[in-house]
């Protein structure tokens, strides 16, 4: 079985319409309690797989699941933006 090792990163906002959006201005954990909304980042040490998380106090508001071919082109993209209905986008290799 393969160790994974998993990363969370916290950032004040993002822009864009591609996917993955581009983060901006990365906080340090000290600056979370001041913050009410925040979007995050999990990924995993192979870098295979992104989840972005919007949440605005304590509730996820938003949040793209992304998983990537070995090659590092994108695969799959889930969206879910709290209708109950993900969009998905696969991509083929």
């Amino acid at each position: 079985m393969m160790n994974t090792e998993l990363t969370t990163r916290f950032f004040t906002s993002y822009r864009g319409i591609k996917f993955p959006p581009k983060l901006l201005g990365e906080l340090e954990i000290g600056d979370m309690r001041k913050r009410s909304a925040f979007p995050a980042t999990i990924s995993t040490s192979q870098g295979n797989c992104y989840v972005g998380e919007k949440t605005a106090y304590g509730e996820v508001e938003l949040r793209h699941d992304y998983r990537h071919h070995p090659n590092g082109q994108l695969a799959r993209a889930e969206i879910a933006d709290g209708s109950g209905v993900p969009k998905i986008i696969d991509s083929p290799a």
